[in-house]
């Protein structure tokens, strides 16, 4: 089992950058499971609008912190199947389903995020996560990923 990965392998395996990287961190690492974290400081530029008097993480962002930690855990399944030091292509989101919000999450708050691997078809991947803050379920959803070439 991988623990503790550094951002600079964060930033090889997939293609989201600042301000819209929403993993700080790995802590966990499987074949089929991957455990992240992400720190909100509240000078995110969505906590001006969303809402100003009231500032909340918006819970489309909790879904899209989800599915980049699951494209984390494609990029090195992907890499291994291939023996290669590059993932075979960039995941790209296709199905959002069951998604239920239960918990708020405020400027200051860090999440942490858990992605397993349910199935795979063909160059289809099905995931279910779960989202937490303080210890208490904040986002869970399924969702399905597919592996788009990578731009020459």
């Amino acid at each position: 089992m991988k623990t503790a990965m550094p951002s600079e392998q964060i930033l090889a395996a997939i293609p989201h950058r600042p301000p819209f990287l929403l993993v700080d961190e790995v802590v966990e690492q499987s074949a089929e499971r991957i455990v992240c974290r992400k720190a909100f400081t509240g000078d995110e530029f969505w906590y001006q609008g969303h809402y100003p008097d009231y500032p909340l993480t918006p819970g489309v962002l909790l879904c899209e912190a989800a599915m980049q930690a699951g494209a984390v855990l494609l990029s090195e399944i992907t890499k291994a199947a291939q023996a290669g030091d590059a993932p075979a292509g960039v995941p790209v989101a296709t199905r959002l389903n069951n998604v239920q919000f239960r918990t708020m999450v405020h400027p200051g708050d860090a999440i942490e995020i858990e992605v397993d691997l349910t199935e795979r078809l063909s160059n289809a991947y099905f995931m279910k996560a779960r989202v937490t803050v303080g210890g208490k379920l904040a986002m869970r959803c399924e969702f399905a990923c597919t592996l788009a070439p990578r731009p020459a």
